[in-house]
């Protein structure tokens, strides 16, 4: 059944696109074909692929929306499995990061089920300021949880690996002691009972290899942020349901908020060394789709649950953060292009690498077919789809009316699911979460309009990337700035200077020497023109609070906000001020976290 069904999605996705290239050929070689329109519908065919693969993806996930979620129940018991759970750390801001930790730890032991749970913090921070922080933070957490034997702390001198490196780390030196391990970021935050429910699915599938939540974004300020937090609360949870209904036992691992069967990773998960230099050489960066291929080779089911609600991530709050994140994003999966034909992998694992290579080589792909349609009417004569003495000018000439329903194809595939799920909100039983349809509908006019504005800024910082790893460049792994804090225009500019050059060659091209073009292009050169500002504006928090006082891009964890969030946002306020005057030494140790055999605590690191 679940090959019927991948082959149905795949041939219909194939089959749309070459739909439209075959449209699209139809129109532009009306009057002869020459080698840069070959490219052209080349191009054109290889993204419709890509924009079909979304849709159908999309519309699984409505179609299948109906269907009942899973009902194992949490047992009236304590399970018997013992779980670490996991918070890597990068030179973060130690307050926050242990706020999500305290939140957790004391919502498991407010309801009595903290027991089989052990919180692990593992620090590759670099900055010896950063690492000094989190040792604070240690010794007064564990102090204020009295949460001995349950929270441990490591350094490592060298974060070899990185993140991979640092959860192979831990289950080398610790993960015997333990049946599950819960991954997460240092922006990460669960809900007590959804981790409880995560371990009961893991004990009542011996066979499952690795169990993946949704996570949705919380706590942005600035209008990006705001944008973003919005989009994925209402729009991911139904692509998540398209990607469910294809998965099989070859699930997606997205890096965090995931349970993982320690023996099984064990097993198979030892990540080698890619021979050669970085960006395409050396360690390997996006672990996680190795990682979910790897445990779907061992036999082991990997499986995204989008009914586990309560799992959270923060995220970039402005476009330079979010370029930056994608950046190393974008060489780690370009890196898979050498880990395809890897033996023994299943076919759908194959087909998951190839489609993170896409999520980045769409843009650099869209960017040639819009300069190869650029070149091409300077180069050679073009129908005249529109003259002046038609009497009918809605379609005019039949190369027309196909160019037009062209058009209307590609609008469909990009707008289509999105409105869907936008009216099924809006009209729906999620209405008053998001705080009712006029709510609904504005913020996802809202968003549709400013993911338009950004997204040939987006395009050019994507297409950026993939050139820099093709000609060597390493990207490294920078940490991640998670504060809404202001960006100057002038920061703005220091990053997109070149989209401004871009755009605005882009439009002065196409006044002087094809200026029929020049109201198509302009959504795309008027933004690259003012890309510095619009990067500016749109990670200003003011301009966000003045969004949510006016009940713009509203979710529900805001309007409404659960007891891990409320809590997270307590315990953060409050190590703020039990950190300010703690220091480390022989006092605070003493209060500090116990040792178990395998792992480290704050007084050993």
């Amino acid at each position: 059944m679940i090959a019927l069904r991948r082959f149905v999605f795949a041939a219909s996705a194939v089959a749309l696109a070459i739909l439209a290239g075959g449209l699209f050929a139809s129109v532009i070689t009306a009057s002869g074909t020459s080698r840069l329109q070959v490219l052209q519908v080349l191009l054109l065919t290889i993204c419709c692929v890509w924009l079909a693969w979304g849709f159908n993806t999309a519309v699984a996930g409505i179609l299948t929306g109906g269907r009942s979620k899973r009902t194992l129940p949490v047992p009236g018991t304590e399970s018997q499995s013992r779980t670490a759970i996991l918070m890597p750390v990068y030179n973060e801001d130690a307050n926050a990061v242990f706020a999500r930790v305290a939140a957790m730890t004391d919502g498991l032991k407010a309801i009595g089920r903290l027991g089989p749970f052990d919180v692990h913090i593992l620090s590759d921070s670099t900055n010896p300021v950063y690492a000094e922080a989190e040792r604070r933070a240690t010794f007064v957490l564990t102090a204020e949880l009295e949460g001995a034997g349950h929270i441990y702390y490591r350094h490592r001198a060298k974060n070899t690996g990185r993140k991979a490196g640092n959860i192979a780390d831990f289950v080398t030196t610790s993960g015997g002691a333990y049946d599950y391990m819960l991954v997460l970021d240092a922006d990460s935050l669960m809900r007590p009972q959804t981790i409880l429910e995560m371990v009961a699915r893991m004990d009542a599938e011996p066979d499952l290899g690795l169990l993946q939540t949704q996570p949705l974004i919380i706590g942005r300020r600035t209008l990006f942020g705001r944008a973003l937090q919005f989009s994925a609360a209402i729009y991911s949870p139904v692509f998540s349901r398209g990607i469910a209904w294809l998965q099989g036992r070859e699930g997606p691992f997205w890096g965090h908020n995931a349970i993982i069967r320690v023996r099984a990773f064990a097993d198979c998960c030892g990540l080698p060394s890619l021979p050669g230099k970085a960006p395409f050489g050396g360690h390997i960066l996006s672990h996680d789709f190795v990682e979910a291929a790897l445990l779907a080779r061992g036999g082991y089911r990997v499986r995204l649950d989008p009914d586990l609600d309560g799992s959270y991530e923060e995220a970039p709050s402005n476009l330079l953060e979010y370029a930056k994140r994608d950046r190393r994003w974008c060489q780690g999966n370009l890196q898979h292009g050498r880990l395809i034909t890897a033996p023994q992998l299943n076919a759908w694992s194959r087909i998951a690498l190839v489609c993170g290579i896409m999520a980045y080589a769409a843009s650099p792909i869209w960017l040639m077919f819009l300069i190869v349609s650029m070149l091409d009417p300077i180069i050679a004569a073009q129908p005249d789809y529109f003259p002046a003495d038609s009497l009918f000018p809605v379609f005019p000439t039949p190369e027309t009316g196909k160019a037009l329903l062209l058009l209307l194809g590609i609008f469909l595939l990009l707008l289509l699911p999105k409105t869907l799920i936008a009216f099924a909100s809006a009209f729906g039983s999620r209405r008053r979460a998001f705080g009712g349809t006029v709510r609904v509908l504005a913020g996802a006019t809202a968003e549709l309009f400013m993911t338009s504005l950004l997204a040939p800024v987006m395009m050019m910082f994507q297409s950026k990337a993939v050139a820099e790893v093709l000609v060597g460049a390493d990207g490294g792994w920078p940490s991640t700035e998670r504060e809404d804090g202001r960006l100057p225009v002038s920061e703005a500019f220091k990053s997109s200077w070149w989209m401004v050059i871009a755009g605005t060659a882009l439009l002065a091209a196409t006044f002087f020497y094809s200026p029929d073009l020049f109201l198509w292009v302009s959504p795309i050169g008027v933004p690259l023109m003012i890309s510095p500002l619009l990067i500016s504006w749109t990670g200003d928090p003011s301009l966000g609070d003045a969004a949510r006082d006016h009940g713009l891009f509203a979710t529900p964890f805001e309007l409404d906000p659960e007891p891990v969030i409320k809590a997270s946002e307590a315990w953060r306020r409050r190590m703020v001020a039990l950190t300010a005057g703690a220091e480390t030494g022989p006092d605070a140790a003493s209060a500090g976290a116990a040792t178990t055999p395998g792992s480290f605590s704050a007084r050993t690191a």
